[in-house]
């Protein structure tokens, strides 16, 4: 949003924003930090993250536009102001990111008022971290095939299944989680819960390595483990309805109001900046007219997609509403895959020197970033499925066998 589309209570919130940002830089983390928060693994990038997010929201920069009685700013059209200045300030990323853009809008949509005021305010602070159980072994981009089972029992659920993929499921209180509770139907057979993980009975958190040898990732298996009635979201039967909520904001489909900065804010200049110091046959990399041009390129993309986020809040220059919404997360995802290759072949037989090597480029981050950036075009749905989803959404194509 370009100041001039500010009204006047919104420029006095980007002045206010960008001057406590000034103002209150947090101090430096005790251990490197990692590129997104489904990457945090340990306690101490844990402990520094979760501080740094209940800061900015006791400033008001997270949370702007939910309404004051679940802990949020009350105002509309705040937060994406707020996001834009702590990624102008090159903050570290808030940690509770199935909180902020999962978990706290489907509730706000689908939550009774009570569940609102329970859940929602923790997961603006960051003080109560959640994770999403959707994924199984056998029901990853077929998510309707859940086959964890939710049986009822009196003011309670017995839960027993399998989720896997579950990113911050070794640090989360809370999990959104998908059960079936019918077997006889497969869409309507399931159930949405807001179930407790951590310190529950029955609930096992297994992490899991990957590729760049983190473990954000985890299994969660259930045995046995008893979630209230209570925090079952909307009617029995739902969940399926309830799950599309949720992944139209994972999905970026929908602005969810919660908020988030970005370690990769400036991906562009990053690129530059290791050009330069990258060196080839005596001269440095960003002398290369074919690397230039490659940087340039992504430059374009980037601001293309930056552009394409203003358009989407005009109605009249989309001719369909959902077009660049539902091809967010397919852009944004290859468009930070693409940077990263981009990065490892800049920095060429140096990009193999790994983050605990001293002298590999930039800390070791474009092999990092590179590996990583899989992840996210997987997550919410892989970016095949989510092309499906714009054939037969937004162009009118028939559906796929």
């Amino acid at each position: 949003m370009a100041d001039a589309q500010l009204t006047a209570e919104q420029a006095d919130f980007q002045e206010y924003a960008e001057r406590w940002l000034a103002e209150n830089a947090p101090p430096p983390p005790p251990e490197r930090l990692p590129i997104s928060a489904i990457e945090v693994m340990t306690t101490g990038q844990r402990d520094y993250l979760q501080a740094w997010q209940y800061r900015c929201w006791e400033a008001g920069l997270v949370g702007c536009d939910y309404p004051r009685e679940v802990g949020g700013g009350g105002h509309e059209g705040f937060q994406r102001i707020a996001n834009q200045a702590m990624a102008g300030a090159r903050t570290p990323l808030l940690i509770n990111i199935v909180g902020l853009q999962m978990a706290a809008p489907t509730i706000l949509v689908h939550g009774t008022d009570e569940q609102k005021r329970k859940f929602i305010p923790g997961a603006l602070s960051g003080e109560e971290i959640w994770c999403q159980g959707f994924s199984e072994p056998g029901a990853g981009s077929d998510m309707a095939n859940q086959q964890t089972l939710a049986v009822r029992d009196g003011d309670d659920w017995v839960v027993n299944g399998h989720k896997v993929w579950t990113s911050l499921g070794h640090f989360a209180k809370w999990m959104i989680l998908i059960a079936r509770t019918s077997k006889h139907h497969k869409y309507d057979g399931l159930t949405y819960f807001l179930a407790p993980i951590e310190g529950t009975p029955g609930v096992t958190v297994r992490p899991l390595v990957k590729i760049t040898g983190e473990s954000g990732f985890n299994e969660v298996l259930f045995e046995d483990a008893r979630v209230p009635d209570a925090n079952r979201l909307d009617e029995v039967g739902k969940g399926w309805t309830v799950a599309m909520t949720t992944l139209t904001y994972e999905r970026g489909a929908a602005e969810s109001a919660g908020g988030g900065g970005s370690s990769q804010a400036h991906p562009t200049q990053r690129l530059i900046d290791l050009a330069k110091s990258s060196w080839r046959d005596g001269r440095s990399a960003a002398d290369d007219p074919v690397t230039r041009d490659a940087i340039v390129q992504m430059a374009i993309v980037g601001e293309g997609i930056r552009q394409n986020g203003r358009r989407a809040r005009v109605p009249a220059l989309t001719e369909h509403p959902m077009r660049i919404p539902l091809q967010s997360k397919l852009l944004v995802s290859e468009f930070a895959q693409d940077v990263a290759r981009l990065g490892v072949d800049i920095a060429g037989a140096h990009s193999t020197l790994y983050k605990l090597d001293p002298s590999a480029p930039d800390a070791g981050h474009w092999p990092l970033a590179y590996m990583g950036s899989y992840g996210h075009t997987i997550a919410a749905g892989t970016n095949e499925i989510q092309r499906n989803i714009i054939g037969e959404r937004v162009l009118g194509l028939p559906k796929s066998k």
